[in-house]
């Protein structure tokens, strides 16, 4: 403990007097001390984020492990794939009542050049149809070494044919880009980049969906400050706080992507993390109507559609066809806090990752004809190649 002096005025001799703060100081840390001796076996340090009391409220539990309907994770990352890798997912998937997987990193994460990333991916195609055909998608990327070159487009485009030919379902756009992927000249590549369109355009003339995750949570740019709501997050991921030059403002990507589908209306994008309008329905129906070619994915939210569960379920009715299930970190028990925010009407009930969520949970109690859209139905129409069979009318 350090000690502050200054000087404090007495009124009896009309003066500042520091020897009198001392001895008020004095009686204060006897005082103190003496309380917290008194309770040295109850008190105890603990920090925001250690600090999770177990509730006492008394409410009806009803927890979920396995889907109510067989679903497809539309939103998932998986690498080395073998048969043993293989074996040990479709037992959890079929644990959970998961149908399929979508597998967004066909290519891995860009490491290598094209032509290994594209043995990678027929590599993998090739595990999933040998040992689970049926039970896994796959959606290739675009490697951008070269961006800003005269022949990247026409090979971007050439690849992507390629892959979709060797079986992938669908593209699948990583958030590096409009945050670090820089062309050849060192020079930030915007989303809505002139060189991108026929990528874009190629992808509605295959018939497969845009999977396209831009940003991150708007928060990220925000002060770190007690206002914010992902400060823990912040805290303890420090990696992730953005400023308005990295790497460049939030509003300016998102006003990029969102741009990308008004200009490409033949093509069908899916937007990652409900385009980080999960926090704000409003704006999320008002994107969808403004967008009629957009649907969204649930992947890394559900923890927003938890704490406003009446504002939630009315947008999972009027929307019901534009959403789709995705969970996006691959976890057997997350999926759990999943399928009792979506089935249940449960109240005040923990979310797994304190850091992503400090509050707790409610049930939406989705109709059945809302969750079979959620879960399979919409997918089923959006990605080509899906086997139907595995799945109710």
């Amino acid at each position: 403990m350090s000690l502050h002096f200054c000087k404090i005025f007495d009124k009896q001799t009309k003066s500042f007097s520091t020897t009198l703060y001392m001895k008020h100081f004095t009686k204060l840390f006897i005082v103190f001390t003496v309380f917290l001796s008194g309770n040295l076996t109850y008190a105890q340090d603990v920090s925001f984020e250690e600090y999770n009391p177990s509730s006492t409220l008394k409410v009806p539990k009803h927890p979920v492990q396995r889907a109510k309907f067989p679903f497809i994770d539309i939103h998932s990352h998986q690498g080395g794939i073998n048969e043993q890798k293989i074996d040990q997912l479709i037992s959890e998937m079929d644990e959970i009542n998961m149908g399929v997987l979508v597998n967004l990193s066909g290519r891995g994460f860009g490491r290598g050049d094209s032509n290994s990333q594209q043995q990678y991916i027929k590599d993998m195609l090739k595990e999933f149809n040998t040992y689970a055909p049926g039970r896994f998608m796959v959606f290739t990327n675009l490697n951008f070494a070269g961006f800003g070159d005269e022949n990247w487009k026409r090979t971007a485009v050439k690849e992507l044919e390629e892959d979709v030919a060797a079986g992938a379902s669908g593209l699948k756009i990583y958030k590096s880009l409009g945050l670090n992927v820089n062309d050849i000249n060192g020079n930030r590549v915007p989303v809505n980049h002139p060189d991108l369109d026929a990528v874009w355009a190629k992808a509605g003339k295959l018939g497969i969906p845009v999977i396209i995750h831009s940003a991150d949570p708007a928060q990220f740019w925000q002060p770190m400050d007690a206002n914010n709501e992902r400060w823990l997050e912040l805290k303890i991921h420090p990696n992730r706080k953005r400023g308005e030059d990295n790497s460049a403002p939030f509003e300016q990507i998102i006003a990029e992507q969102h741009d990308v589908f008004e200009n490409h209306p033949e093509t069908t994008f899916i937007n990652a993390h409900m385009g980080w309008m999960a926090n704000d329905l409003d704006a999320a129906g008002a994107h969808l109507e403004q967008y009629p070619n957009v649907n969204f994915g649930t992947g890394a939210v559900i923890a927003e559609f938890g704490r406003q569960p009446r504002r939630a379920k009315e947008f999972f009715e009027k929307y019901q066809d534009r959403v789709l299930f995705g969970k996006d970190a691959y976890n057997k028990e997350e999926f759990y806090t999943y399928f009792r925010v979506l089935e249940t009407e449960d109240e005040y009930f923990p979310y797994y990752k304190k850091y992503h969520a400090f509050w707790s949970m409610y049930g939406l109690g989705l109709s059945d004809e809302v969750l079979k859209k959620l879960y399979y139905k919409n997918a089923l129409r959006i990605v080509p190649g899906m086997d139907k069979s595995l799945f109710p009318d």
